[in-house]
């Protein structure tokens, strides 16, 4: 066995310091995030920079899920993230694999999607739109004018497009239509692009808060980000989580309740993460080795 050089273990040792710092720089947010929120007041007052509290204590956990307003807005975000996924990837994959076979007028439309993907048409012109469709205080604003995602589009219909040809003619041959090609054979090979995409789509339903912000005047409807945007940025610990929240007489610190809100608003996607992870990486050398 060759051993390495002076040189090369110098650079893999270089390497690895160096990927060390930034994992701890990058782990660093969610250790301070997780021991705060965990934290009493006396280690939290006591501390400029709380990492391992003396004394654990769940309160501001227990103050949060006590309030009607977060579980709500936990239920919403669940409900447009999941929905939401669905739409994005229904319409997306159809209009994929219909712009991936020769159709009337397929020029145009590619036109038309690389047009919006390169032009917007801007906060303004998009709310007088939601507002004269009747979505306006619905969660379908949340959804529907962000179904197709341009750049998503265009990469499921390279991806539709690098399918051996051979198979959908074998279809044909078979007395299939479109409808049962695209059923039958496309998204069954499509899985991990799909994977990958419902990924993306799911993530960005559920740290969207600025659309929530300009279409949702109910509380009852609000997202977890906008009670984050409520609780982290504005301030409003007690206003947002205490006017229903019957649970602690005295309530915790204002900070302690906002590192576990984020926390808990971060966890589900940390959790969902790993399950599609392989179909990720797969999704994502199929499309290396076949493009």
């Amino acid at each position: 066995m060759k051993q390495k050089s002076i040189a090369d273990r110098l650079f893999s040792g270089v390497n690895i310091s160096l990927l060390l710092v930034i994992s701890a720089v990058m782990l660093f947010p969610f250790v301070y995030l997780f021991s705060v929120s965990f934290s009493s007041f006396e280690d939290f007052l006591g501390s400029k920079l709380l990492l391992w509290p003396s004394k654990w204590t769940t309160d501001a956990y227990e103050y949060i899920w006590a309030s009607r307003t977060f579980r709500q807005a936990l239920l919403n975000t669940s409900l447009v993230t999941v929905l939401g996924t669905i739409v994005n990837l229904f319409f997306t994959a159809t209009m994929a694999y219909a712009l991936s076979r020769p159709i009337v007028g397929q020029r145009t439309v590619m036109f038309m999607v690389v047009f919006a993907l390169l032009f917007s048409a801007g906060m303004i012109p998009t709310y007088l739109v939601v507002q004269e469709t009747g979505l306006l205080d619905s969660i379908w604003s949340l959804i529907l004018p962000v179904a197709i995602a341009p750049f998503n589009l265009i990469v499921i219909r390279q991806f539709f497009m690098n399918i051996p040809s051979d198979m959908i003619e074998a279809g044909i041959v078979d007395g299939t239509n479109d409808l049962q090609i695209f059923g039958r054979i496309i998204l069954p090979l499509s899985k991990p692009a799909l994977a990958a995409f419902s990924l993306f789509y799911a993530v960005t339903h559920w740290n969207n808060y600025f659309a929530p912000i300009l279409y949702i005047n109910d509380p009852a409807k609000w997202t977890i980000q906008v009670v984050l945007r409520q609780i982290v940025v504005v301030g409003e610990t007690t206003g947002t989580l205490g006017g229903d929240n019957m649970f602690l007489d005295n309530p915790p610190p204002p900070e302690t309740i906002q590192m576990a809100a984020i926390l808990m608003a971060t966890l589900p996607i940390l959790i969902v993460y790993p399950f599609l992870q392989k179909h990720f990486a797969k999704g994502v050398m199929l499309g290396a080795v076949k493009g």
